[in-house]
């Protein structure tokens, strides 16, 4: 059984700052690519950024140079730093994870709960 747990959400002022992160636990043999999707009221779902298990990202061009993704392996932990965060970043942050749970089983995508951004004066 694998479980992801999304935290670190909130409301903060535009301009502000928030770090997500996204612990993976349970029968974790090797976690391949990490993920964070957003989704805001009657929107679609969509990629922000993702890193591979070897460090490389990439992120949607609507926050290039504002959030940084990042993993920390040992913890089996992905974050999202946000910053000079806008009204349109609004949205329920997802984790997402492509996890391989024994040495001799396929790989399989699993989603954390959702976190709640909110970005307002």
């Amino acid at each position: 059984q694998v479980q992801l747990v999304d935290t670190g959400g909130g409301l903060v002022q535009p301009g502000g700052s928030l770090r997500l992160s996204c612990a993976a636990s349970g029968s974790i043999f090797n976690i391949r690519t990490m993920t964070w999707y957003r989704q805001a009221p009657g929107t679609q779902r969509e990629l922000v950024a993702v890193i591979t298990n070897s460090g490389s990202t990439r992120y949607a061009d609507s926050v290039k140079g504002r959030f940084t993704i990042s993993r920390d392996n040992a913890k089996n932990t992905v974050y999202l730093q946000m910053n000079s965060l806008k009204p349109e970043d609004t949205a329920v942050y997802y984790c997402n994870a492509v996890i391989q749970p024994g040495a001799t089983m396929g790989t399989y995508s699993y989603w954390g709960q959702g976190t709640q951004v909110t970005v307002s004066s």
